[in-house]
């Protein structure tokens, strides 16, 4: 927990127990390399033996994050998935999980294609519908999974709500918390167990690091989640970790600028005649506006919308200059997703349709551009694409 709990989540970024090095002074942590550590007692050993069990570069990061989440314990992983995966590692066979509907792909393929085979059952359902969620609890239910706002479709849970019947029932809760990271949401002190990141996004923010952070509340679960860390082994690497230390640095004016884009930017879209529908949660129409307002500071910087077919989505990300066409978001550059074939290609198309993945639909990851530049930009890329997909 933080020490500095009367300073603002900004200044808390910069001002932690890593802000200088104790043994130097240096104002960035040290990377610290070492796989392993000499003991000086055959009967005592010191606190780092080993590098996977714990490194102190590596420690630096998982320490921030714990006190950015308000929880007791951070662990830093080589991927968000590998965050994730480790903590589906909590549940044991003949388990159940409730996992959120329109989960990022690669959560469903490890649900569906990892879990499954050691016994691990699974329910999707629309998490925004409170009785949905109750239904699908059985006796065996252990854990519920949620992503808010949802990936790709920006749909809004109740965490508090889903956390409260996931106590009745005495199962863990979940919480992917990638899109709006702590400098906007804390699931954790709205009842989650476990709040879990893609730090390779808004985190460490440049497209330029793979990782993956989780934090916990309750000490005895971070000790046996500390155990499978360990004994998984998917462990950050430390360059990657004092990247995304870097990152950190700069996570609150990052996102106050790209938030800020990104809902100039949905109102743009939501105007426009050649575009179906937007998602995003900061937008007054949106089924989970009020909700994401009670329980966040922010809608984040992430939206999608979808166009008429794939034929016009073809031509628009043919015509568009600004934002990278890429997978990921989070960055400092403006990134352009198409769901269906990147972070939800593992889905299989029927399950994607069921859940509104359309081939028209496109993810934005708002960036540090001047919003009305990506603004023009998207009006002559979507009459460009008019043009060309009229019949």
């Amino acid at each position: 927990m933080s020490e500095n709990k009367e300073f603002s989540f900004e200044t808390r970024l910069l001002h932690n127990r890593h802000k200088f090095d104790s043994a130097t002074g240096a104002v960035s942590v040290p990377i610290q390399h070492a796989s392993t550590f000499h003991q000086a007692d055959p009967e005592q050993f010191g606190k780092y033996d080993y590098a996977r069990s714990a490194n102190p570069t590596r420690e630096a990061l998982e320490d921030i994050i714990a006190e950015l989440e308000e929880g007791t314990r951070g662990f830093a992983f080589a991927s968000g998935m590998a965050a994730i995966s480790t903590a589906f590692l909590l549940l044991s066979a003949g388990d159940h999980v409730i996992v959120t509907e329109d989960v990022y792909g690669g959560t469903f393929r490890m649900v569906t294609s990892v879990l499954t085979r050691f016994g691990i059952e699974h329910t999707f359902v629309d998490m925004t519908d409170l009785d949905s969620v109750k239904a699908a609890v059985r006796p065996n239910t252990k854990a519920i999974y949620m992503e808010t706002p949802s990936n790709p479709l920006l749909k809004v849970t109740d965490i508090r709500a889903v956390c409260s019947i996931a106590k009745e029932i005495g199962a863990i809760t979940y919480v992917d918390n990638t899109f709006l990271t702590p400098a906007l949401q804390k699931p954790l002190n709205l009842g989650a167990d476990i709040v879990l990141h893609s730090a390779t996004k808004f985190l460490s923010g440049h497209s330029d690091v793979v990782a993956g952070l989780a934090v916990v509340k309750d000490p005895e679960l971070a000790d046996r989640l500390y155990f499978l860390q360990n004994s998984f082994g998917a462990v950050l690497g430390v360059q990657d970790a004092w990247l995304v230390m870097r990152g950190l640095k700069t996570l609150h004016v990052r996102m106050e600028h790209s938030m800020k884009a990104a809902v100039k930017v949905a109102e743009f879209l939501a105007a426009h005649p050649h575009v179906k529908a937007v998602y995003y949660p900061g937008l007054p129409d949106h089924p989970g506006y009020s909700l994401q307002r009670d329980q966040a500071s922010g809608a984040g910087a992430v939206l999608s919308f979808e166009l008429e077919n794939e034929s016009a989505l073809n031509s628009f990300v043919s015509n568009v200059k600004l934002p990278v066409f890429a997978v990921s978001l989070g960055a400092v550059e403006s990134i352009l997703s198409y769901p269906a074939k990147m972070s939800h290609a593992s889905m299989p198309a029927a399950e994607r349709e069921k859940r509104g993945i359309t081939g028209g639909l496109l993810r934005l990851s708002a960036g540090l551009e001047n919003p009305d530049d990506i603004i023009r930009d998207f009006t002559a890329a979507l009459e460009k694409s008019k043009v060309e997909t009229r019949v």
